[in-house]
């Protein structure tokens, strides 16, 4: 048997509040988001939420949000914590914001582990 060491990431998993996270990183963010729901500073926020991606009727592909969190204010905010960010997922990305930024009261978010890579500014095609 051949074991091949994942190349993505050397990210352990970690337990929060009894749920396994992908890494340490985002097992913290969870944490924050439970401070932030106590001291009502949020409605409440859900973990690993499943978005499908159709375009035009056809079912392309599924994103795993990281977050989606609940705000007073009605909004939703869509929370992707990353540390690497890989090819695959900055096409998956590329689509969601295409599929998603337009809708009201959403509100994409990236957080970012540290500082190695950048993200592309979001333009509106004019129709």
């Amino acid at each position: 048997m051949y074991f091949q060491k994942n190349k993505w990431t050397t990210a352990k998993k970690q337990v929060f509040d009894g749920q396994k996270y992908d890494s340490g990183f985002e097992a913290s963010y969870a944490a924050e988001l439970e401070l932030r729901r106590k001291g009502n500073d949020i409605l409440g926020w859900d973990r690993q939420v499943k978005i499908a991606l159709n375009v035009n009727g056809y079912h392309i592909c599924n994103y795993y949000i990281d977050f989606v969190v609940h705000n007073k204010d009605g909004t939703k905010e869509y929370v992707e914590t990353k540390g690497y960010a890989t090819d695959m997922w900055r096409m998956k990305w590329k689509l969601f914001e295409a599929l998603y930024s337009d809708k009201p009261n959403v509100i994409l978010t990236v957080v970012k582990q540290r500082n190695n890579f950048t993200m592309r500014k979001l333009r509106k095609v004019k129709t």
